[in-house]
């Protein structure tokens, strides 16, 4: 891995390449990596998040599946971030040790959803306790509610977070509440966090709120097509970046 940049731009969200049985691929991400990095000019990508059906794999092949993305990614992506979520706590710790020891560049995770926290309080020392486990580990919040159900306002999360997770580094916002994010972005004056939008359908609306960069499974497949369309708006040209969008 390259040494630490600031994650922003594009990440995608990968995919899960399984067998006819059912199995996981793991020889399929070779190409996988090659294919983004060549063809859609992509070298970040989310492991084992919502597209890549993390949630619904075991924790042995969640593992697999993050020592390949790392192994293949070596010296070609900039950033591997790893989702560690699960519903219970100690298989996030476990996930979150793992990360940690294969040398990812982040950890994600999303909150508790069947048994939810019903307050800002109980959702941040969930976070902690998995955060703790990787303390050397840049930390991001995936907030995506609408899966979830856990409807807890970022901008509610941010206050204080960092005295209490030292390496939080950022949000995967997956939501279509702008105005949320855009509260968000205007408490990180400073720029120390980063807020990566994870709703490809609406990106350039939160491009123009302030969201640092994207992640998302259509930047698999169209990562070159965004890649202009973030050009355009750092032009700025916004018709053509409307073109894109």
């Amino acid at each position: 891995m390259t040494p630490r940049k600031k994650l922003e731009g594009l990440v995608a969200a990968t995919i899960t390449p399984m067998t006819l049985d059912g199995q996981i691929n793991l020889p399929v991400i070779r190409q996988y990596v090659d294919y983004l990095v060549n063809e859609q000019n992509v070298k970040n990508v989310f492991v084992n998040g919502t597209t890549g059906e993390g949630l619904s794999l075991s924790i042995q092949e969640r593992k697999q599946l993050a020592e390949e993305w790392m192994c293949q990614g070596k010296d070609k992506l900039d950033h591997v971030i790893i989702h560690v979520g699960a519903l219970n706590l100690p298989e996030c710790q476990e996930l979150a040790r793992h990360a940690a020891a294969i040398g990812a560049s982040g950890i994600a995770v999303i909150a508790p959803f069947f048994f939810k926290p019903t307050n800002k309080d109980e959702l941040v020392a969930f976070l902690q306790k998995v955060a703790s486990e990787a303390p050397e580990v840049p930390f991001y919040y995936y907030h995506i509610p609408p899966l979830t159900g856990v409807k807890i306002r970022v901008e509610e999360v941010l206050d204080g977070i960092k005295a209490q997770i030292p390496t939080f580094q950022g949000v995967k916002f997956s939501d279509t509440d702008l105005l949320d994010l855009a509260q968000c972005i205007n408490k990180n004056k400073t720029g120390e966090f980063e807020f990566l939008y994870g709703v490809d359908e609406q990106l350039l609306g939160a491009l123009a709120i302030g969201a640092n960069g994207a992640v998302g499974s259509t930047y698999n497949y169209l990562g070159r097509q965004t890649n202009l369309m973030l050009q355009a708006f750092a032009k700025p040209d916004l018709a053509l970046a409307q073109k894109y969008q």
